[in-house]
């Protein structure tokens, strides 16, 4: 039976390719629509005022406005969609940010296409999901002791290594075959868990509690 009103749905990925297979997944059921398609945070608001989607699915990690960002822009206008955050990170701190900025969901980018569209559903009927990872990660970040440098991942720690030689983001990047939007998300990352302001601050706490190999 062809549900009697489908769920409109608004994309958000600066990845082309990751927006197709998304829309083409949309295609697999009678009760999703795809609304829209944003490559950027800015625009995903733009988009937002302007389509007034049900649902948008938002990746967190993109260049200018990320994600968080766009999600509470979105979130603060009323009315607003339901806002699942779709990545590839699973973070403590990120998971929190997007959640508190106002996303319902949490998944991660590897969910199962029939995974997902519950999670629309979930989220269209004012339910939430969260990846298990998710889950783990905000157990983990309320049970971890508090001790500097204890919460990094190896990849931060590698951006930190390379951070106290000196690099920019950009020779992080070319150093780590990563986008430069990623390790500006880490080096983010790594200033909110070791509590410092600048990369200057990190590195010497991370001397200072040898944190660097």
């Amino acid at each position: 039976m062809v549900p009697s009103k489908t769920i409109r749905v608004l994309l958000v990925d600066d990845h082309a390719l990751v927006r197709r297979g998304l829309a083409t997944f949309l295609l697999a059921f009678d009760d999703l629509e795809l609304a829209g398609e944003a490559g950027s945070g800015e625009e995903a608001v733009r988009l937002c005022a302007q389509l007034q989607p049900d649902v948008v699915l938002m990746d967190l990690m993109m260049p200018g406005m990320n994600g968080v960002t766009a999600t509470r822009l979105i979130a603060e206008r009323r009315p607003h969609p339901q806002i699942i955050a779709l990545t590839s990170f699973h973070e403590a701190d990120l998971v929190q940010g997007a959640l508190q900025a106002g996303a319902i969901s949490y998944l991660l980018k590897n969910v199962t296409a029939d995974e997902l569209a519950a999670a629309i559903r979930a989220a269209h009927a004012g339910r939430a999901t969260l990846a298990p990872e998710a889950t783990q990660a905000l157990v983990q970040g309320v049970t971890s002791p508090l001790l500097p440098g204890c919460e990094l991942t190896p990849r931060e720690r590698d951006v930190l290594t390379l951070m106290a030689q000196g690099l920019n983001n950009a020779e992080i990047a070319g150093r780590l075959t990563i986008s430069r939007s990623t390790v500006k998300f880490h080096v983010s990352s790594i200033l909110s868990k070791l509590s410092v302001a600048t990369r200057t601050e990190a590195v010497a706490l991370a001397m200072q509690h040898h944190l660097l190999p």
